[in-house]
């Protein structure tokens, strides 16, 4: 018996590590050799957090611009989001607004979201920790965590935080 349960949609750019993030935090394994998700793909973990069970319905959306039509059907009844981008390509945070725009589209009260610059561990970067809380400020974001999936890197602290977020939202705080 759960006395929760979410729906968390991530979405970002094509390349940026949504689904190798998902995937570590599933199985606590790094793959480098995922393959690019086409349309959507569906997973479910259950965590305790402040001693409430909670199931997480993760929704890893592909980023190819091709499937970006699919987003505002899938956002439809979810409860959190994780915008994600990678440190080491620009072009990839500043699409953040495109991303935000197909959301908002559909969802009266809109959800808490998390920024999560993935790739921390790559040192060719460009983005700094410094520009990546300023953007996710400037868009009413509720957090932002750079993290690894390589690593592991504040992966569980990612979607610790977003349930946390999604918790205080509901009625059990």
């Amino acid at each position: 018996m759960y006395d929760a349960t979410y729906k968390i949609v991530i979405f970002g750019d094509a390349g940026c590590g949504k689904t190798t993030l998902t995937q570590r935090y599933l199985t606590n394994l790094f793959k480098s050799d995922t393959s690019m998700t086409i349309g959507v793909d569906f997973e479910v973990k259950s965590l305790e957090i402040d001693e409430k069970k909670v199931k997480l319905q993760i929704w890893d959306f592909g980023g190819e611009e091709r499937f970006r039509f699919l987003l505002p059907t899938y956002v439809k009844g979810a409860n959190g989001g994780i915008f994600m981008y990678d440190i080491t390509n620009y072009s990839s945070l500043a699409h953040i607004d495109d991303w935000l725009t197909v959301i908002r589209k559909k969802i009266e009260d809109m959800f808490p979201v998390i920024v999560v610059g993935g790739k921390a561990d790559l040192e060719e970067r460009e983005v700094s920790s410094e520009e990546g809380i300023q953007i996710a400020e400037s868009r009413d974001m509720n957090a932002f965590i750079e993290c690894s999936s390589k690593t592991g890197e504040n992966v569980e602290v990612t979607f610790e935080a977003l349930t946390r977020l999604m918790l205080q939202k509901s009625e059990f705080y």
